[in-house]
């Protein structure tokens, strides 16, 4: 850190704010293959979660490509600060109280590993939405996976750049069995149990 740059110390804690919203601050990192089902499950889980009268915010993948990182490419150095960038706000987010969602394909395991480490322990949730490349090929909702195999994209996730599974998720939900409003009920009912901090 530059030596001239001297963090401040805030007046209203992080505890502090979590009291005024009634619950506490957490990032719930959705995390697959595109076409996966990622963006979709966390919308309605977004939904749900508003219903609940509990404060969330969405980070997505396009939204953020197409204005705060606008400016990065998709080799793996870009992809990389991609996801660096979304983890600091969704850190800045979850110290705020709020339960902030992001939906990205985030292939790296060190990536989402540095995402976790900026948060305190237990306020990273870790949500991978498992599916079969065949299954995300053939939804293949932005026609980007057809576009990948006629090699008009390169370093495509799953077809010629890898995907690191997450290898201790704290959920896992298989989008090629559950339809959305089970994967959010189930979702829902992990955050519940107790060990998130929401009842």
């Amino acid at each position: 850190m530059n030596e001239n740059i001297i963090p401040h110390n805030f007046s209203v804690s992080s505890k502090m704010r979590e009291k005024l919203r009634g619950h506490p601050g957490l990032v719930l990192w959705f995390t697959g293959l595109s076409g996966s089902g990622k963006s979709t499950i966390a919308h309605a889980l977004d939904l749900a979660l508003y219903k609940q009268n509990i404060h969330t915010y969405i980070l997505d993948g396009d939204n953020i490509r197409s204005r705060l990182n606008s400016d990065l490419g998709f080799s793996e150095a870009d992809r990389n600060e991609n996801i660096r960038r979304i983890a600091e706000v969704a850190a800045l987010f979850a110290d705020a109280g709020f339960i902030c969602i992001t939906a990205f394909i985030s292939p790296f395991r060190r990536g989402r590993e540095r995402a976790r480490h900026l948060l305190p322990e237990g306020r990273f949730i870790e949500i991978y939405v498992n599916c079969p490349l065949a299954t995300a090929e053939a939804r293949d909702p932005k026609g980007l996976y057809k576009k990948a195999r006629r090699g008009e994209i390169h370093e495509f996730t799953g077809i010629d750049s890898p995907f690191e599974e997450p290898v201790n998720p704290e959920i896992t939900i298989d989008s090629s069995k559950l339809s959305v409003d089970e994967a959010v009920k189930h979702i829902l009912s992990c955050l519940k149990k107790g060990q998130y901090g929401l009842s």
